[in-house]
């Protein structure tokens, strides 16, 4: 089964993320099926940038968001 997370990328303490399509079960740095944007909590002018487009797509085909990207789109919106 497939779901949309957080892979995490950066250095130590200045950490930002990848939003991802990934297996659920996989590790938290796994191969990736594919990459819908990315988030940067440290970056105050751009922290989250999102294809909406793909996102609405891999929701129709039955992939679930973590809660953490639940909250990031809502909040986005």
């Amino acid at each position: 089964m497939l779901k949309i997370k957080l892979s995490r990328t950066g250095r130590k303490n200045t950490a930002a993320y990848r939003i991802v399509v990934t297996e659920a079960r996989s590790k938290l740095n796994g191969r990736s099926v594919d990459s819908l944007g990315s988030y940067n909590p440290h970056d105050p002018t751009n922290r989250l940038s999102i294809d909406k487009l793909r996102y609405a797509q891999w929701l129709k085909k039955g992939a679930p968001p973590s809660n953490t990207i639940r909250l990031l789109v809502a909040r986005a919106k």
